[in-house]
């Protein structure tokens, strides 16, 4: 969230950054009653000293043994006053905290303005896209050519948007998963976490999916926690309300876990096979870090998430996302997006985002410098390295052979027993 203050001495920067970003939050209503919170505030402190004033004055009547029934009188009616501005100031704290809760942050300067996913704007490509001497097929054919992929059983199991990968395509799956935990804990130095699936309110919150994003979760009412929709929330989270000392940053944790989206607003869209399904698997990784370092580290950040994918030989492309199609939370961020040779598209594997400071305010996460001084606010990054099943589905496409079998990359086959090729 965005400090108050800033809000107060920024409106029309924080407007405009509302506008960019698609939002409808009242600024003006949280600044008239901010405002009119502020005017209680002198009132409820004016009367608070006139208390005491009296209350010295009635201890002194006392003692030279006069009569204070007045005074006394006069101090009850300041204290019921007093009374009802603090609960006054306390419904306007509740209001405006709910209301800040729905301010987005702020873009960075160097993220492109525009409305929708057609302003993000190519700033790298990597690799050449593979030619085939056939009509290369999608992934939902392969998979069933393989007897890998069953789209049809979990329909059945749950319902659609859900996927069951069997034998090699399970086994497939789980070398990538494996891989890429190895290649973040041991080259990009991740401490590796394996966290909760489910999520309280107040890691919801934290992280920025609630109050936003409540319609796209899952909620398990009964026990009112959600199941996550990325590692990012728990793993996030695991720092809340805590206060670290400036030599423990910056920390890398990476997480594998299973992510779990109701896609609301996207009925219709890549229905087929696995483009958009409700649960996936996804490698995250998140950071925290000192406030000056974390432009640098989101580019480290996405070069970490881009081995990935150099590592397969998977040709990809970046994309700077504009405002209108930035996160709520995020300030920048990158998309990266794999080429599927089946589908004949770039499906996103990937997206890396710079939180700044947004993101530890709602968590009171806080770091002591070591120089002395008021503690300063973390910042948060996050970055998938990589989703699940599109990295699958740019695998399977881009490694397919003529008769329907699949090549296996090189950097996998150790974690496949050797195996070259799905057959």
């Amino acid at each position: 969230m965005l400090d108050l203050k800033f809000i107060r001495e920024n409106a029309e920067k924080v407007k405009q950054a509302v506008k960019n970003k698609n939002e409808k939050t009242d600024i003006d209503l949280i600044l008239s009653l901010d405002e009119k919170r502020r005017s209680l505030l002198t009132q409820a402190d004016d009367l608070k000293h006139q208390k005491n004033v009296v209350s010295d004055k009635i201890a002194l009547m006392k003692k030279q043994k006069q009569d204070a029934q007045e005074e006394i009188e006069n101090m009850r009616k300041v204290s019921d006053q007093i009374d009802s501005l603090d609960k006054q100031i306390k419904n306007l704290d509740n209001n405006i905290d709910a209301l800040l809760f729905t301010v987005p942050n702020i873009p960075h300067s160097s993220v492109p303005v525009g409305f929708d996913e057609n302003s993000n704007i190519v700033v790298k490509t990597w690799g050449e896209l593979p030619k085939f001497d056939f009509e290369p097929r999608p992934h939902w054919e392969l998979g069933q050519i393989l007897g890998i992929l069953d789209l049809p059983k979990a329909a059945k199991v749950t319902g659609s948007g859900f996927i069951v990968l069997i034998g090699m395509g399970a086994r497939l799956q789980r070398a990538l998963i494996n891989f890429m935990l190895d290649l973040h804990t041991k080259k990009h130095n991740y401490t590796e976490i394996l966290p909760p699936y489910l999520a309280n309110r107040a890691s919801m919150t934290g992280t920025g999916q609630l109050p936003k994003l409540a319609e796209d979760m899952y909620l398990c009412e009964k026990d009112d926690l959600f199941l996550i929709p990325t590692a990012e929330v728990p793993v996030t989270n695991l720092l809340r309300d805590e206060t670290l000392k400036e030599d423990d940053l910056p920390i890398y944790y990476t997480a594998y876990t299973a992510c779990f989206r109701r896609e609301a607003g996207t009925y219709g869209k890549d229905t087929r096979g696995m483009i958009r399904v409700h649960q996936f698997d996804k490698v995250e990784m998140v950071k925290f870090v000192k406030p000056e370092t974390s432009y640098d580290e989101l580019e480290s950040l996405l070069q970490n998430a881009e081995e990935v994918l150099q590592l397969l030989n998977i040709p990809y492309r970046v994309r700077v996302l504009c405002t209108g199609d930035l996160s709520f939370s995020a300030a920048k961020c990158y998309d990266i997006e794999a080429w599927a040779s089946g589908v004949r598209n770039y499906l996103e594997v990937s997206s890396c985002s710079n939180f700044v400071d947004f993101q530890a305010r709602r968590m009171n996460l806080r770091f002591r410098p070591k120089a002395g001084g008021k503690l300063q606010i973390v910042h948060t990054l996050n970055g998938s390295g990589l989703a699940l099943p599109r990295t699958m589905i740019a695998l399977l496409e881009n490694y397919q052979t003529e008769k329907g079998t699949v090549i296996i990359p090189e950097i996998l086959r150790p974690y496949m027993d050797g195996m070259e090729e799905i057959k």
